[in-house]
């Protein structure tokens, strides 16, 4: 028997997780179509209905989001607007239109103070504007009644593409002897194509019984000052990486001291293995 090949929409196709899982859509049965915010504006309903509709999408990979963590704390209305309209307007549609969503989410929506991995059953507490915004896009989706979602949350994303931790230290690292990172904040650095393949192979699996909240990061965990020595290690380089701590760094928004994310609910679900986040670095 043939599987029905699947339409699938994916938003926010200038951003690193859906350019990765363009990277690999070629190894999977599906028909893909990538919409950038000027083809398909999640905060305009209009826009959301006209373009989807032309598409008759069987499945929406939400990859769109306001992701400037400090921006976001003087930028209030454009982080909901992306971050919670954006996701009110899909979960709206794939409502009334008996469509499935994928959509992403970030471990901010906890309040980094806990001292073990955090369960997806775990009490939300965003201590930043991006992560309230966040949480309330989480909400949306919860409250409509679509008629199977994952939401799934993941941290440190990093890749090849877009803007990143690895590919800024791997910048830094090739014109400079020596690194100062910040050795206090701990969470799990996941590779954007990891959480890309799970997606792609998983699609079809998407059903009301499995449909909820999920973690996906990769396995263990580290500091930022392990990731940046991590990766300049991988890639021989011999700049060395100095450990400093967050407040000789302050930043706008308040970053979680813990934000490692429990994902054994997924890999039980759906009998998959994350491999660890060091033998996940590319070099």
């Amino acid at each position: 028997m043939v599987s029905k090949q699947l339409r699938v929409v994916v938003t926010g196709a200038g951003g690193q997780l859906a350019q990765c899982i363009k990277h690999l859509d070629a190894n999977f049965n599906h028909l893909f179509y990538y919409k950038d915010r000027k083809a398909l504006d999640i905060t305009d309903a209009n826009s959301v209905k006209t373009v989807l509709d032309a598409l008759k999408p069987h499945v929406i990979i939400n990859a769109a989001a306001y992701t400037q963590v400090d921006l976001a704390e003087t930028e209030t209305d454009a982080a909901f607007a992306v971050n919670e309209r954006g996701v009110a307007n899909l979960a709206a549609y794939c409502s009334e239109n008996r469509v499935k969503l994928i959509h992403i989410s970030t471990d901010y929506v906890f309040d980094g103070a806990s001292s073990r991995p955090y369960l997806e059953s775990d009490a939300t507490a965003p201590q930043t504007t991006y992560g309230k915004s966040k949480r309330a896009g989480e909400l949306a989706i919860l409250e409509a009644a679509i008629p199977a979602f994952w939401i799934i949350r993941t941290a440190w994303l990093y890749s090849i593409y877009g803007k990143n931790f690895y590919k800024i230290i791997l910048n830094l690292a090739q014109s400079r002897d020596e690194l100062s990172v910040v050795n206090d904040q701990t969470g799990v650095p996941t590779h954007a194509l990891d959480l890309a393949h799970f997606i792609l192979k998983h699609i079809p699996q998407l059903n009301p019984q499995n449909s909820g909240i999920y973690h996906f990061v990769n396995s263990g965990q580290a500091s930022w000052f392990d990731f940046a020595q991590a990766i300049v290690a991988q890639n021989g380089l011999k700049t060395k990486v100095i450990a400093v701590s967050s407040a000789q760094y302050p930043t706008l928004a308040r970053r979680p001291k813990f934000s490692v994310l429990d994902n054994s609910k997924l890999q039980k679900t759906f009998n998959y293995s994350i491999r660890d986040w060091s033998t996940a670095l590319p070099g």
